[in-house]
């Protein structure tokens, strides 16, 4: 009888002692980590001084996503009942928790294709004779400028590709606006006889004046046709294109000004001169990095046939700022 007293309250203690166990929250801890999937990455400290970087990348097996877009990465941990969130900058040189050499990253984080022709643009404008000579004779000497404040600027302010060839070639269009500002060294400003003709007017001669400044100014829609090579160099392209730019004349006028009676004066008058209303122009471009040039050259006569000098424009010039 004492024997199995004695057994049945070892047996008591066996199962309060199991029970006591499971309900330890130590032992409950330990038996969870035992089974958790997640694991911690070091990574580089924040800098709260600089740029937002990680400060550290938590990764798992079966509850981490990984979301794409644009320049940075969107990372969503899900940790039963906590969830976090981080947003990385995808930059080789401090994305740390980004593996670089996985095939998956080379391949979505190359650089694609990116135009060169959205931007603001100044330079200076020439015209050449029949001959292709700077040297305006003839009835073409009217239009002989002062080459130094000859301005052209330009604001080109749509673009769009068509990349091929691996993201280094590709075909360019868009639009913008190109305004010519023809400064005129003789002291005669522009005007139509009475034939309809484009000629010089000496009025402000034959009256005694002396002009300051006298200009021709029209302003085209511009649409360009380009195709674009690039050739990767660091971590920046240099590129080259070349191809047509079509134009349609949107105004023109005549600005002259003088000293009358001790006060400044000027005069514009509004017209459209006798100047080509479509046109063309042979267009190339050239750069890297922040130094990036222009050109045009326009086959087309900046007046129309027999209606005024047979004068060839032409500009060349500097891209200020690139969209």
């Amino acid at each position: 009888m004492k024997t199995k007293i004695f057994t049945l309250i070892i047996s008591l203690s066996a199962i309060s002692a199991s029970i006591v166990a499971q309900d330890d929250p130590q032992l409950l801890l330990n038996k969870l980590e035992s089974h958790d999937t997640t694991q911690f990455v070091p990574q580089m400290k924040q800098d709260t001084t600089g740029p937002s970087t990680n400060i550290a990348s938590v990764s798992s097996k079966s509850d981490t996503t990984k979301i794409k877009f644009g320049k940075k990465v969107l990372t969503v941990i899900d940790k039963g009942n906590n969830t976090s969130v981080e947003i990385t900058n995808i930059d080789k040189n401090n994305a740390g928790n980004v593996d670089w050499d996985n095939e998956f990253w080379n391949r979505r984080h190359k650089k694609r294709f990116e135009p060169h022709w959205a931007g603001v643009e100044l330079g200076v404008n020439g015209l050449l004779s029949s001959s292709k000579s700077t040297s305006l004779k003839g009835d073409a000497a009217i239009m002989d400028l002062n080459s130094g404040k000859s301005i052209n600027f330009n604001l080109n302010f749509m673009e769009y590709a068509i990349p091929f060839a691996h993201q280094h070639m590709g075909i360019v269009t868009g639009m913008g606006m190109e305004v010519n500002n023809f400064r005129l060294s003789n002291n005669i400003s522009l005007m139509k006889n009475d034939a309809g003709v484009t000629v010089a007017d000496s009025s402000y001669i034959n009256n005694g004046v002396n002009l300051t400044k006298s200009k021709l100014t029209m302003t085209y829609l511009t649409i360009p046709l380009l195709m674009e090579f690039q050739v990767p160099s660091g971590h920046s392209r240099f590129y080259i294109s070349g191809g047509v730019i079509g134009g349609v004349k949107l105004g023109s006028h005549t600005k002259v000004v003088y000293q009358a009676g001790g006060q400044k004066q000027k005069d514009k008058n509004r017209d459209d001169y006798n100047l080509a209303t479509l046109r063309y122009g042979f267009h190339a471009r050239i750069g890297y990095r922040f130094i990036n040039l222009y050109a045009t050259y326009y086959p087309v006569a900046l007046f129309e046939k027999d209606k005024g000098p047979e004068v060839y424009p032409f500009n060349i010039g500097l891209v200020l700022l690139g969209f």
